[in-house]
Parts: C-alpha cells; sequence; structure tokens
C-alpha cells in the first residue's frame, strides 16, 4: 500500500523527480508530509482522515503519518522502503521519493536515489551533522546527484540561533567540498510548523512558533520549493540517444519480433539499428503494436515489438542503438560501487551483475582505492575486499562483452547492481569507458556470414577457447621476448596459438603506413581486426605492439567483444631508461640523434594502460619469472567449459 496521488499520465510536462534522504529521526517524512499538506497535492479527505484516526487512537496528529500508510511502519517509527509520491507546485509537477534512512536499509536508499534528478539532504539542527548524513552525502555523489539542496530541520528546537545553522552550514560544506559536490542551498526550516517549507510562515502556525519566527530575521533567502523550483529540469529521454534493451524475441509465423521498452531516445521504421554486443545490424521493418494499429515511429517509455529487413541472431540482453551514437561494448571498465553484502566481497570471486536486460557473471580483478562513507577515511586497495557499506573505485571484468554508458552521459545504461546469493548486494555507477566509432564506411549490400563450425565447437575441439592476449609497452621492454617465450609455453599445453609481432606486420599488411599518429591509429586497427578473426576461429592470438595511445587500445577491446572474444592486456611495464640502455636495435640512439622521426618515448608519447588485466615489470623480473606471471593468470580463463550448448 502507498499513499499516493495520480497527475494526468497524458500530461506532456516532465516531473522532476526529488530524493529526499536524512538521519532517522531527522524529520524527512514530517517535511515530504508538509509539503503535500501545502500543496493542496493530497486526495480529498486525507488530511481529515488521519486526524480522526489519531484522535480515535488518542495520539497528536504529526504531518508525517501523511506518509506513513504502512502499519509496520509506523509501529517500527522508521520507513522501511522507497515510497515515490506526486505533487505540483504553480511552476510544474514533481515525483518526490522517500528514501530510507536507517542504516540498515541503505540499499533501498540507493534503490531510490538511483533515478533521482535532484535531492533534499536533512540534518536536524538539534543534532547536527551525523555519521548517516555523511554516508548519504556521499551516496549522492556516487551516483551523480548534483542538484542538492541541504535542510536544516527542527530550527525551532534551537529557537532559530544562527549560530546553530551556521555551524551545520560549515561542517556540512566542507565536507561536501571533499566529495566533489556543492549544495545550491542550506536552508532553515521547521518542518513540523511549516516554516520556510512552501511559505515563510503558514497563517495557521502556532502562537509560539510566531514569536519565535522573528528571531528568524537573519534569513531571507527561498524556502524548499521555492529551490526546488529553480533546478534544471531533466534531459528529455527523447532527446538521449535510442537505448533499447531488448527483453525478449519472438517467433509469430515467419516473423521475429524482437521486444523491449524504449529506456531513451527513439526509432521509427527505416532507421538503421546497432545491437549490443556484437555489432550486428539490421534495419527495422516494422513496429509492432500489441492493441493497436501499427505504428511508423516510438519513443521513449514505450514498450515495443520490432521486425528487421534481415533475420540477424539477437537475443534478451542485447541493446539496440544508432550507429551514430552507440554505447561502450567491453568485458572490462572502471565503476564505483557500493558494497551492502553481509560477507566481504574479495579480488576474484564470481557474482551476477544486472544491467537493464544484461546478466552476466562478473568478478572484482582489482580495487584502486576503499572509501569509508562517512569519514571519508580511504583505505588501501590491496587489502584484496570490499567489507559491508565500504565504497570502492575498482576494475570489473565480465564473462563476456557488456554494452553499457558512462554514468555521467547516459545514467539509464552507466547504473548497474551485484547480485550475491540471490540478493541485490551492491550497486555502481560505471565511469572511464571509451567510446568507438560504429559507423564504418561500408556498403548498405554487406552482410555478416556466420559459419556453420560455432565458436563452441572450435573450443570443444580445442580444448581452450579462442582469446587475444595483447601485449604494450615501449619498444626495448622485452614484448618480442615474451611473446615468443608465452607462445612456446602455451603450444606446449597443447592450444593453438599465433604471434602476431609489430615488426612482421609492418613487413606486409601494414607495410603502407608511416608511423604519423594516423597511420598508428589505423596499424593497430588492422591488427585488432585480424586478431578478432584468428581469436574467433579458436586461436590464441598474441600480439607484440608498443599499440602507445589508450583509446586504440580500447578499440582492439571493443572490436574483440563485439564477437565475444576475450581480450587481456598486458602490460610490459620497463622505464624508459631501461630501455635506452637495452636499445637492442640501436632505435633510440637513433632517435636521440634526430635519425628517426615520431619514435615513441622520445618525441612521441606514450600512454602506458591504467588498468591492464596483467602488468609485468620486466627490469625486475626474468623472462621465465614474467612468463609464469602471465600464464598463472591466464590458464583458468582459457580453459575450455562445458557450460554452454555444443
Amino acid at each position: 500500500m502507498q499513499s499516493a496521488i495520480t497527475l494526468n499520465s497524458n500530461s506532456s510536462e516532465r516531473r522532476l523527480r526529488v530524493v529526499f534522504v536524512g538521519h532517522v529521526d531527522h524529520g524527512k517524512s514530517t517535511l515530504i508530509g508538509r509539503i503535500f499538506y501545502d500543496t493542496k497535492s493530497l486526495p480529498d479527505g486525507k488530511v481529515e482522515q488521519i486526524q480522526a484516526a489519531c484522535k480515535e487512537e488518542g495520539m497528536e496528529f504529526e504531518y508525517a503519518f501523511l506518509l506513513d500508510a504502512l502499519l509496520e511502519e509506523q509501529a517500527q517509527n522508521i520507513t522501511i522502503d522507497t515510497t515515490q509520491i506526486q505533487f505540483k507546485t504553480a511552476k510544474r509537477p514533481y515525483v518526490i521519493i522517500d528514501a530510507p534512512g536507517h542504516k540498515e536499509f541503505l540499499k533501498n536508499m540507493i534503490t531510490g536515489a538511483a533515478s533521482a534528478d535532484a535531492a533534499v539532504l536533512l540534518i536536524a539542527a538539534n543534532e547536527g551533522v551525523r555519521e548517516q548524513s555523511r554516508r548519504h552525502g556521499y551516496l549522492l555523489s556516487l551516483l551523480g546527484i548534483r542538484q542538492v539542496v541541504v535542510a536544516v530541520n527542527k530550527m525551532d528546537l534551537v529557537d532559530f540561533k544562527q549560530d546553530v545553522f551556521d555551524n551545520v552550514v560549515a561542517e556540512y560544506t566542507a565536507f561536501l567540498k571533499e566529495i566533489g559536490l556543492e549544495a545550491r542551498a542550506f536552508i532553515p526550516i521547521s518542518a513540523r510548523g511549516g516554516i520556510n517549507v512552501s511559505q515563510r510562515i503558514p497563517a495557521d502556525a502556532e502562537a509560539n512558533l510566531k514569536s519565535q519566527f522573528l528571531n528568524l530575521k537573519w534569513y531571507s533567502g527561498p524556502t524548499i520549493t521555492d529551490m526546488l523550483d529553480t533546478f534544471e529540469p531533466p534531459k528529455p529521454l527523447n532527446d538521449l540517444p535510442l537505448r533499447l534493451p531488448v527483453q525478449d524475441v519472438y517467433r509469430f509465423d515467419d516473423r521475429r519480433i524482437i521486444a523491449g521498452r524504449i529506456e531513451a531516445g527513439s526509432l521509427k521504421v527505416g532507421d538503421t539499428l546497432v545491437f549490443s554486443p556484437g555489432n550486428k545490424t539490421g534495419v527495422v521493418k516494422s513496429i509492432e503494436n500489441w492493441s493497436g494499429p501499427v505504428k511508423t515511429s516510438a519513443t521513449a517509455g514505450e514498450s515495443v515489438g520490432i521486425t528487421l529487413t534481415e533475420q540477424i541472431f539477437v537475443e534478451r540482453g542485447h541493446v539496440a542503438s544508432h550507429e551514430q551514437d552507440a554505447p561502450i561494448e567491453s568485458n572490462r571498465f572502471k565503476a564505483r560501487l557500493f558494497w551492502m553484502g553481509k560477507r566481504n566481497l574479495a579480488i576474484g570471486e564470481r557474482t551476477k551483475l544486472k544491467l537493464t536486460t544484461q546478466e552476466l557473471d562478473a568478478e572484482i580483478v582489482s580495487i584502486e582505492r576503499i572509501i569509508d562513507a562517512s569519514t571519508l577515511d580511504t583505505l588501501p586497495g590491496d587489502r584484496g575486499y570490499i567489507a559491508r557499506n565500504d565504497v570502492a573505485e575498482i576494475t570489473i571484468q565480465t564473462r563476456g562483452a557488456l554494452a553499457f554508458d558512462n554514468a555521467d552521459r547516459n545514467a539509464l545504461l552507466g547504473r548497474f547492481v551485484v547480485v550475491d546469493n540471490r540478493i541485490v548486494a551492491g550497486g555502481g555507477i560505471i565511469f572511464g569507458g571509451t567510446y568507438t566509432d560504429r559507423t564504418h564506411a561500408k556498403s548498405s549490400n554487406i552482410f555478416w556470414t556466420d559459419g556453420t563450425v560455432t565458436p563452441n565447437r572450435r573450443f570443444a575441439r580445442n580444448g581452450h577457447k579462442g582469446a587475444i592476449v595483447w601485449l604494450t609497452g615501449l619498444s626495448g621492454s622485452g614484448k618480442s621476448t615474451l611473446s615468443n617465450a608465452l607462445d612456446r609455453e602455451l603450444f606446449n599445453l597443447g592450444m593453438q596459438t599465433y604471434i602476431l609481432d609489430g615488426d612482421n606486420i609492418r613487413h606486409g599488411l601494414n607495410s603502407n603506413l608511416g608511423f604519423s599518429p594516423e597511420d598508428r591509429v589505423e596499424n593497430i586497427r588492422r591488427v585488432a581486426e585480424v586478431a578478432r578473426l584468428m581469436a574467433d576461429a579458436g586461436v590464441v592470438v598474441i600480439t607484440a605492439f608498443i599499440s602507445p595511445y589508450q583509446t586504440d587500445r580500447a578499440r582492439a577491446r571493443a572490436v574483440a567483444c563485439e564477437s565475444g572474444v576475450d581480450f587481456y592486456e598486458v602490460y610490459v611495464n620497463a622505464s624508459l631508461e631501461v630501455c635506452e640502455q637495452r636499445d637492442t636495435k640501436g632505435l633510440y640512439k637513433k632517435a636521440r640523434a634526430g635519425e628517426i622521426k615520431q619514435f615513441t618515448g622520445i618525441d612521441a608519447p606514450y600512454e602506458a594502460p591504467t588498468d591492464p588485466e596483467i602488468s609485468v615489470e620486466t627490469h625486475t623480473l626474468t623472462v621465465q619469472e614474467s612468463v609464469a606471471r602471465i600464464l598463472e593468470f591466464l590458464r583458468e580463463r582459457l580453459k575450455f567449459e562445458t557450460d554452454f550448448e555444443i
């Protein structure tokens, strides 16, 4: 049961979604109840009904009771679940998301705040900034909510003293600055008395409150609803890039209907769509309507079924978009994770990651840092695990490619949850991913042809998966030496392997390319495409290229992920000084003398990997030790697994 009123569902106005958070007993439910009362947004007779119930029970009426419709919540005097209720000011409609403040229900708070456009954060003047106040502020920052107003409530309990208010403002402003967040305003209020909620002071305020209100002459800023009306409206979902997560594929007669809900953007008959992961394209032939006439277009929020002019393999979890603004495809990404599981989450442990309709096994492969959400103390990532209520910046690797967006660009595909033992145990946002261009110039008459021998059959025959092992590092770091040693070890283990070496490739396939930035980009693009084809054939492809630019390596990974090929980046790490001392080919000497232009490390940049799967320091490790480290990582991941249909 939920207290709610429904505004006209056909209204073209876009409702601003505001999450209300605060420490338990700081007056959040009272503030929300007061807003609905003052803006006359409650159903007729609702207030009288609650007042009568209070009188019958011998209780004093409180505005919080307008929300506490669940008997369990009233019994425990805490908000347990996330309640979403609509109201309207003279300017526009709103949805208030009432998120729980109690520590035990933080995951409900995250669930509610995840879809919010703005936030009101409550701090009680008589108690000041508490642990939960800090934690809630950090979670708002984590979820990318930047429109925040802080309501300093219960000012009537401190006689509206300015110094009490100023102390809260100073302390919490300093805290927010540390986490990169800035409140749009701090507002002194009395939610119970309605002071500075929707008006300065209600005409029917109690006499003692009216006398106390005289002490608030020092404040002349906005009320809560005034401030909400200044917040920027959310960008219309139709203006965002198309994102249509596939829910299912149905067969009717000779038609294959791809069903899903358009989360953002719009599409029409004749549009060319790309389905991620897989990078397969198709043209929209029809838009099916479940109970009405055939449509020629559809927009965000609609559940639709579409057919394509040609049959391509699409399944649940794929995401349809337009080619010119497609999501990122990768099996590895950076994220900020809030962990709420009952047990610690350790590096290497398998969990389930859910993002829209995508569900994939995932594991944390590295922890960059761990942050205590209440104190902001930073703990070392090398601790190896994330404890309950920790916030961590991590790298996640999924078993297969994932289609996603950076949360700051498109939150709809930039937020995910982690499921542990069938329970939602964590949530996070994705950042730092690299978008790649899908609008390759190609004839509309060229189609990808799938062979009759599937990758699974090749895996079964070989006893291992195809993959790309991408070695990157400065000239002289030891890439070629390591690739040859690794090739020999994998071959001796019975695996099908091949080395794509930088110099060898430039003798043939890329002999027409120089070393300008543009030619370097094309060099790596071609290598990635060749490696992808070979790995698709079941070969473990070892590449040994300087590949100096992070963006190019990210594109190579995306090319692999588009075909479901595993990609592992190996940073062959040796300093420029060490590489110059080795200079086995005399190239550094020539570069220093000006005989070679655009030489990486001298007059051309090298962008070291920030998050490789494997890093080997060849200035301190022997060849055997380096190969052993790589093999230790690869062997389990390349093994043939029989949990799929052959």
